[in-house]
């Protein structure tokens, strides 16, 4: 059974899951690792989203305010025994959601170029890719994406 839940990111079980994504990422991001994931606090996240199979977490996301119109889309993870099955789609579709209870009018991301399958994903959701916003504007590595809502 699966099951979707929304927290914050003190829950235990999106702590680990983030430590997974962090080793995912050093790989992944390479030498420019530190750089990126100085803008990953989950302090400042206005939710967590995530998904379980039975009673184990198998994948999170989260959401975080960027300005008036628009939020964030953080820390998307989802175990590597588990993707491609729709349940990445599940996170983000519910993120989104919540971002519209919230009366946000956008989503957007910033993901790096060498993680092929999120790209893909980003695109088959309706995300359009956009000039790298802020600190994403001199590296190379990142794409950003938006989605109007």
């Amino acid at each position: 059974m699966i099951e979707i839940k929304r927290a914050n990111a003190h829950n235990p079980d999106f702590v680990n899951l983030v430590k997974s994504l962090d080793d995912y990422l050093k790989i992944t991001d390479g030498d420019e690792h530190e750089f990126y994931n100085q803008f990953n606090s989950t302090d400042v996240l206005l939710g967590v989203v995530l998904i379980y199979k039975g009673s184990l977490a198998i994948g999170c996301g989260a959401i975080k305010k960027f300005d008036n119109i628009s939020v964030e889309v953080k820390r998307m993870y989802i175990d590597k025994n588990q993707r491609r099955k729709g349940f990445a789609k599940n996170i983000l579709t519910e993120l989104e959601t919540w971002s519209k209870e919230l009366e946000y009018q956008k989503c957007i991301l910033e993901t790096g170029k060498r993680q092929f399958e999120a790209v893909e994903f980003y695109h088959k959701c309706g995300y359009k890719v956009i000039p790298n916003y802020e600190q994403y504007q001199k590296m190379e590595n990142s794409i950003c994406f938006e989605k109007v809502l």
